[in-house]
């Protein structure tokens, strides 16, 4: 059994992820920004470079504008530290834009089995140790990230940073000063 290198996927679909939060239901929870960007260990401008280039959209609530809010879910959040870590690497935006179009289409418990290895030209998914031996003596693999210990990470990361509902609707602070000014008036 032979990892294969990930290829592009398809358009992103919805997605349905496991319960990171125990208790909780993930579907409606989401991050802010900064939170996503603390957890992932990036910037703000990484966060919103990757977004506006569209290498990683926000699944729960995309930007509408001028201070709209993004709101990140775990599974994102899971994406982005993964692709931190292929491009500290070395790896090649092309071949992380290429992981990251496979990555999106797994729920977050599919991807909790999974290790990337990379040669530094391609990223390949490995779901046995198996494949993981094959890509080593095969001289491909240079370095892996098992993305559930990823997952560990991100999740101890969340633990004390708030978190959003994603039902509530989007409310312009700047527009609710105006009013308030213009009503004291």
């Amino acid at each position: 059994m032979s990892a294969e290198p990930l290829e592009a996927a398809p358009a992103r679909q919805a997605m349905l992820f496991g319960d990171p939060l125990e208790g909780l239901n993930t579907d409606e929870l989401g991050y802010r920004g900064p939170v996503a960007c603390s957890a992932a260990g990036i910037t703000y401008r990484q966060l919103d470079y990757w977004a506006r280039t569209g290498l990683l959209q926000p699944s729960i609530r995309a930007a509408r504008g001028s201070g709209s809010q993004r709101l990140y879910s775990f599974h994102d959040i899971l994406v982005l530290k993964i692709v931190k870590k292929l491009l500290d690497a070395g790896v090649s935006l092309q071949q992380v834009r290429t992981a990251v179009s496979s990555l999106q289409n797994r729920g977050v418990e599919d991807l909790s089995s999974i290790t990337l290895m990379s040669d530094g030209a391609s990223v390949y998914e490995c779901t046995s140790t198996d494949e993981v031996i094959d890509l080593l003596q095969g001289g491909q693999g240079v370095f892996g990230i098992a993305v559930g210990r990823v997952w560990r990470e991100v999740e101890g990361s969340l633990a004390d940073l708030p978190v959003e509902h994603s039902d509530h609707a989007f409310v312009d602070e700047l527009a609710q000063r105006r009013r308030k000014k213009l009503s004291a008036s």
